[in-house]
């Protein structure tokens, strides 16, 4: 491990990879600190530069814009009181606190420091497991895969926010999407209603940045622009001897849930964050000073956002199942380049898997810098009206999917996706599973029929392999137990607190 974290460093220093970890870097801070843009939107305009962009590059670069965005979301969170991206929204509840309480410095100091510590600690997990599971996975056959991408999507309806019903339509739709085009085995063109275009299937930038850039655009166009910066000059951002007394605890723990949590199927940094906030508050003597300046609010939370984020990659680079929005637009990245996501990825360009990783320490260490000296300069971006923002974004966002294939039609595809994200985002319906359920769409179907292939057409071989049966009975345990009265009403609960 130590000779291949050494190769992948060699990798990421080199002239253009630093550049690139630096664009990434400033580019996270930045729609980190901007309220309502967010990382899956930004990621999802930028897909169509990274396209003749080295692999290597292009892939350091969104993921340094991914964990970027963790670190500069609890700026806006702790001094205004608005998340810049949605897993701020906990650090809000203390931070903010603080901060009118004149201790936004150790606010701020803390939730850097905690998000270095986790965001290094994570990269370490990414290189001591990524290994063994991508060796286990290519053990796997079709069989397991196509049960696996089950257990996937099944995992990303349960931890979908909002109706279980809905979270399942947006699956199906997703799957039903990726069917579009000429089908590989007999040649024949499915759904694509005469239209030449769609021939080749929808494309999912396409897809991505109109559920998610476009329809977020069109949604922050109605919040009101009047926002009142608490303070724009912040003193002592280290904290004290007791600050750390009563933060480190919570950094360790933070660290340790969002590391885990950031693994499982439609985990990530969201889902770590609320999970940090939560345990803190049982595991506190005194539960009251919650939401009223207790810096372990903002220690654990600010720690398992940036843990969750980095661990995300492991399935998504062992596997080539994206565990979240983010990591379903790198897969996408990846196949885009002409890489095939999946455990061979390790062994067929180590320098890729390795490089990504290393970049990840050193893209940890610029965003300390760029955090801390430089939070005067974010804060005064928020002044910056967003109806002069947001026409510019959409025009760069229409050359970039232009640019892809030459072709208008994927612009009216991109406007018509974000008009119907801006309709599920009002009707409830989340539009990450349907993300998801289209990238592994495709990949579900042609595992499933190479394993009919393989088996003479007959169902049974998904049940007679341990790991494919193992995968299968997990999968409906898990919507069993969603659907049980008492856990549903629970699981509901949960959401909304």
């Amino acid at each position: 491990m130590f000779n291949n974290i050494i190769f992948g460093l060699s990798v990421a220093v080199s002239p253009l990879n630093l550049l690139y970890c630096f664009l990434g870097c400033v580019l996270g801070t930045l729609i980190g600190v901007l309220p309502g843009i967010g990382p899956v939107a930004t990621i999802a305009m930028l897909l169509p530069i990274t396209f003749k962009q080295p692999p290597v590059s292009a892939l350091i670069m969104l993921a340094g814009i991914y964990y970027g965005a963790q670190y500069g979301g609890s700026t806006t969170s702790i001094l205004i009181n608005i998340p810049g991206e949605a897993s701020s929204i906990v650090t809000c509840l203390d931070g903010y606190k603080m901060a009118e309480q004149g201790r936004a410095g150790p606010a701020l100091g803390i939730a850097a420091i905690g998000s270095f510590f986790a965001g290094t600690v994570s990269t370490l997990v990414i290189a001591l497991f990524g290994p063994p599971l991508a060796e286990i996975a290519i053990r796997f056959s079709s069989a397991e895969y196509f049960s696996l991408i089950v257990f996937g999507l099944v995992a990303a309806i349960v931890l979908a926010s909002g109706s279980l019903l809905k979270a399942v339509a947006m699956i199906f739709l997703g799957l039903l999407l990726g069917t579009v085009g000429t089908d590989v085995t007999s040649g024949i063109k499915r759904f694509t209603f005469s239209i030449l275009a769609l021939s080749d299937g929808i494309e999912f930038v396409a897809v991505a940045m109109g559920m998610f850039g476009f329809a977020e655009i069109i949604r922050n166009l109605e919040v009101k622009e009047k926002r009142e910066v608490f303070t724009s000059h912040v003193r002592h951002l280290m904290p004290t001897k007791s600050d750390f007394k009563a933060s480190w605890k919570a950094i360790l723990r933070g660290t340790g849930v969002g590391s885990f949590l950031g693994i499982l199927p439609g985990g990530g940094a969201i889902l770590s964050s609320f999970a940090s906030y939560t345990l803190e508050k049982r595991v506190a003597k005194d539960p009251s000073r919650f939401g009223k300046g207790a810096i372990e609010g903002v220690a654990g939370p600010e720690s398992a956002n940036n843990a969750g984020a980095q661990t995300s990659f492991i399935p998504m680079l062992t596997l080539g199942i994206p565990s979240n929005a983010v990591m379903a637009l790198m897969v996408g990245a990846m196949i885009m380049q002409g890489i095939i996501p999946g455990p061979q990825v390790m062994t067929e360009r180590p320098e890729l898997f390795w490089g990504l990783i290393a970049s990840m320490w050193i893209g940890n260490g610029m965003l300390l810098v760029l955090n801390l000296p430089l939070i005067g300069i974010w804060v005064r971006l928020l002044t910056v009206p967003y109806r002069l923002l947001y026409p510019a974004i959409l025009m760069f966002c229409c050359i970039g999917v232009y640019s892809i294939n030459n072709s208008y039609f994927d612009v009216i595809l991109t406007a018509c996706f974000g008009v119907l994200g801006y309709f599920f985002n009002k009707f409830g319906c989340e539009p990450a599973p349907l993300l998801l359920a289209f990238i592994l769409g495709p990949m579900m179907e042609e595992h499933f029929r190479r394993a009919m292939l393989y088996s003479h057409g007959d169902f049974s071989t998904f049940l007679t392999r341990p790991i494919s049966l193992g995968l299968l009975i997990a999968a409906a345990l898990l919507l069993f137990l969603t659907i049980i009265p008492t856990l549903s009403r629970k699981r509901e609960e949960a959401f909304k607190e």
